[in-house]
């Protein structure tokens, strides 16, 4: 029996008994749109991690300070950012920053925000895009003007449209209320998604906001610091950590740490490997059970058609045909449910991407060879339930009821 008759064969029995085919399938079809949908996931957020620190800057660095090693006197100040600029030639901006709470309040919601204070080279080391009015600048900063920039999709909560520009909010913190006037809109990151109105709204403001804002536990500890090139980083750091140690005398402690974006990138998108493997090795339990109801299902049918068997080698049927034509039906449902199973993953991941903003990412790669796992279980699960049907006695076979 050649290869075509095999394949005939395993077709009209799969299609002659839909139900049992269909339901053999399912642990095949879960398990592979499970693995496929979060392998695609989990690179599509890799992707979008890698997009964003793009976006960023590969140049930029964080300066920390660590509170255990500081006293009162090691805090950032303004000066500090001057000093750096002047006497570091590796440092092309530099900003103070902090990330506080507040409550906003608009004419039409009141609502938790995020505030993010710096100066004026804020907007240039994050690649902000302004889409209406301005950034604030060393005037606004140096005159202490109570202003403020959104982001669109915070406008748009807000206010109910984007060109917020000219309108004025209310910001508080422990009974402190300040109005600021804003001055400016930005694009909004792909990263906080659709829109949301249960997301917090993100308020840019000078690092002055804050502090009248947080009289009474507020340091300047962070600085963000962008090198003149990503080549340049690690010098800018290193140079920048010389110059604050010295103009704060605390070179005896190790007081202030340099972090490179870059590495927190490499960082986050180890742990999302490290993650996206675990899930997809969890997911693929459900390709073993899968393969075992492969199995369970084949030795039903070898029993089914013992008498068959029986006839065939009879009249002449090897133990090879025998065997080849019920692998090949293992196969045949195994590489169904896997191409089910990946056109249900790729659709699953899809929809899960658009709710969060990832767009899923599949390499040629994953396909074939979530192809080819799906050939391998078939051919696994289905070697034993094919060799008990290529054993079988002709006689015994043809005796049975």
């Amino acid at each position: 029996m050649n290869f075509l008759e095999n394949l005939k064969m395993a077709y009209n029995s799969i299609i002659g008994n839909k139900m049992r085919s269909f339901l053999t399938m399912l642990g095949i079809i879960i398990g592979i749109s499970s693995v496929i949908a979060i392998v695609s996931l989990g690179q599509g957020g890799q992707n979008s991690i890698n997009d964003q620190i793009n976006q960023i800057g590969a140049a930029n660095l964080n300066i920390t300070i660590d509170p255990t090693q500081a006293n009162s006197s090691d805090y950032f100040t303004l000066e500090d950012i001057k000093n750096l600029k002047d006497r570091v030639n590796t440092i092309r901006y530099a900003s103070p920053t902090a990330t506080k709470r507040a409550t906003v309040g608009s004419p039409l919601k009141s609502k938790t925000a995020i505030l993010f204070g710096g100066n004026e080279d804020l907007a240039d080391i994050n690649s902000y895009n302004i889409i209406d009015g301005r950034f604030f600048n060393s005037g606004d900063i140096n005159s202490g003007k109570q202003v403020a920039v959104l982001d669109e999709l915070t406008a748009k909560d807000l206010f109910g449209f984007s060109n917020a520009v000219g309108s004025t909010i209310t910001l508080s913190n422990s009974g402190i209320n300040k109005t600021v006037n804003i001055i400016g809109i930005i694009a909004s990151s792909s990263m906080f998604g659709k829109g949301n109105s249960k997301m917090p709204s993100f308020i840019y403001v000078p690092i002055n906001v804050i502090q009248s804002l947080y009289t009474s536990d507020f340091n300047m500890d962070t600085l963000s610091i962008m090198a003149t090139s990503k080549d340049n980083v690690e010098a800018a750091g290193n140079s920048a950590l010389h110059v604050l140690s010295a103009k704060h005398n605390n070179k005896d402690r190790q007081v202030y740490t340099a972090t490179s974006v870059l590495s927190q990138t490499s960082q986050i998108t180890n742990v999302l490997k490290i993650f996206t493997t675990f899930i997809t090795a969890v997911a693929g339990i459900s390709l073993v059970v899968g393969g075992i109801g492969v199995m369970n299902i084949m030795l039903v049918s070898v029993t089914e058609r013992t008498r068959e068997i029986g006839l065939r080698k009879s009249i002449g049927a090897t133990t090879n045909s025998i065997l080849l034509q019920f692998l090949t039906e293992a196969v045949i449902i195994s590489l169904i449910g896997g191409l089910i199973g990946m056109a249900l993953g790729i659709g699953i991941s899809s929809l899960i991407g658009y709710f969060i903003n990832i767009v899923p990412t599949l390499s040629i790669a994953s396909v074939i060879l979530a192809i080819l796992f799906s050939c391998a279980v078939g051919i696994f699960f289905g070697i034993y339930p094919a060799r008990k049907a290529a054993m079988l006695d002709p006689i015994d076979a043809l005796r049975y009821e």
